[in-house]
């Protein structure tokens, strides 16, 4: 089960990568052109994300609880989540059945992790990837909380990942044009 669970999360992983960099490549820009590939699709994925992070906070309404998240430009929802106490900012992934953390990201929650993280926690378009399956203390978002979720932290990738484990704690998970909803 936890192999199924694994390669559910590297599935929805590698198809987010693979679509940020096909939106990267349709679309070059001046720095792709001056400097190295390699180097300035980094630097605009750094770039994108740094922006994602600033722009796309949860908003609350006071009525219910609900919390409303708007569709980015990439198509994607994004929102700050706490995790242990620190904020993460992640894709809700509704294809996705647990949550998957980057490295960085699982540091930022105060998740001690392997240098090599040689563990196999799934199979995905390039073989097989390496992370490591942890525990989360707790999961927070908006007025919903968590403890004791399963998760996985990828040796690698940028951008971590929250799916059904913790969507399904909501009533609801609507989609009305852009907008997400979660009561």
């Amino acid at each position: 089960m936890r192999g199924l669970v694994a390669l559910v999360f590297v599935t929805a992983f590698v198809a987010t990568l693979v679509a940020q960099l096909a939106s990267h490549s349709t679309s070059p820009t001046p720095a792709t052109a001056a400097a190295g590939a390699a180097t300035a699709l980094a630097k605009d994925d750094a770039d994108r994300l740094a922006s994602l992070k600033a722009s796309n906070s949860p908003q609350f309404t006071n009525e219910d609880g609900s919390i409303a998240l708007d569709r980015e430009a990439d198509g994607h929802f994004y929102a700050d989540v706490r995790i242990n106490g620190n904020n993460v900012h992640m894709l809700i992934d509704t294809g996705a059945s647990g949550i998957a953390l980057s490295r960085d990201d699982a540091r930022t929650a105060g998740l001690a992790t392997s240098i090599g993280m040689n563990d196999v926690v799934g199979e995905g378009a390039d073989g097989e990837v390496h992370g490591e399956h942890v525990k989360l203390d707790r999961v927070e978002l908006g007025p919903l909380s968590a403890s004791g979720l399963e998760a996985v932290v990828l040796n690698s990738g940028q951008q971590s990942l929250l799916g059904q484990s913790f969507l399904s704690k909501f009533s609801s998970v609507n989609i009305e044009g852009n907008r997400m909803v979660l009561r």
